[in-house]
């Protein structure tokens, strides 16, 4: 009768032990470590944005407004192989038309500091002739060709007679560019005829040529590299008409104070063709802003 007794007990017994084991042992299992917390942080734009805004200013007919300074500095220029300096300013102004159509004004400026041309005169700083050109070009590229057309003019805002014509001047110009990321390259051309103007050695007529052809291979955080030679050639004058410089520059798109962007750029060009008196280097640098 005892041992009747206690079975239920016992059963009862059994029955809460094998019922709480899991529970116990489950309890006694480590905890799972919790999951190691990564914090994503989204890639900056910043190199991204000075590449593309790089590659968009080397687009002469790009919709960005921009005001380079290129200075050239050339070496061993008339009789007695003195140096020369021409600071270029050029602003270039986009004007939209139409949503098919824009029109990038290109200005260049230049002041020009003259060593001695002994025995001849010469006036050491002043203004030459100011290039107006206007490119009439479609805003949407084809193939990532982009293409423009438009007149160039020739203005006589020359401060001496040693520095240029006192004559106006125009002609037609074109350009044509590709932008294939990471290259970009194309080339400009126009020629400018005078309108009269005296013939001869000291005349004041002219018929200029100009070829620029560029290629620019383009790295992230705004660097770049390449070479963008001014070929001209002087149909009026006696002797070597061309002057075909050869060499290559780099340079950066940086921003200052994290907003202004400014493009940074420095080269060195060797004139293997070059009429009488013409310099034999140029070092180029130019600092352009950009609005």
């Amino acid at each position: 009768m005892r041992y009747k007794n206690w079975c239920p007990v016992v059963a009862a017994l059994v029955s809460i032990i094998v019922g709480s084991a899991p529970a116990r042992a489950q309890s006694t299992l480590p905890s799972p470590a919790p999951a190691p917390r990564v914090n994503v942080v989204p890639p900056s734009k910043t190199d991204d944005d000075a590449t593309t805004l790089a590659e968009k200013l080397q687009n002469p007919i790009g919709e960005l407004n921009s005001v380079p300074f290129q200075n050239n500095i050339n070496f061993n220029v008339g009789p007695n192989k003195g140096t020369q300096d021409i600071l270029n300013i050029q602003p270039v102004v986009p004007i939209h038309l139409s949503d098919d159509w824009n029109m990038i004004t290109r200005t260049i400026l230049p002041v020009v500091w003259n060593p001695s041309m002994q025995p001849g005169s010469s006036v050491p700083v002043g203004l030459a002739p100011t290039v107006f050109s206007a490119f009439f070009s479609p805003r949407r590229p084809v193939n990532g060709w982009v293409w423009g057309f438009g007149p160039v003019v020739q203005l006589p805002t020359i401060t001496s007679k040693t520095l240029g014509s006192n004559v106006w001047g125009a002609g037609p110009t074109f350009v044509v560019v590709r932008i294939a990321t990471p290259w970009v390259y194309g080339a400009l051309v126009n020629n400018i005829f005078s309108f009269g103007g005296t013939s001869g050695p000291g005349g004041t007529d002219y018929n200029s040529f100009t070829l620029n052809p560029f290629v620019n291979y383009n790295f992230p955080g705004g660097w770049f590299i390449g070479t963008s030679p001014s070929i001209t050639a002087d149909w009026t004058t006696g002797g070597e008409k061309w002057t075909l410089p050869v060499g290559a520059q780099f340079g950066r798109l940086i921003k200052v104070g994290g907003k202004l962007p400014v493009n940074l750029v420095l080269g060195a060009y060797y004139n293997a063709l070059r009429p009488h008196n013409g310099g034999t280097w140029q070092l180029r640098s130019q600092i352009a802003l950009v609005f």
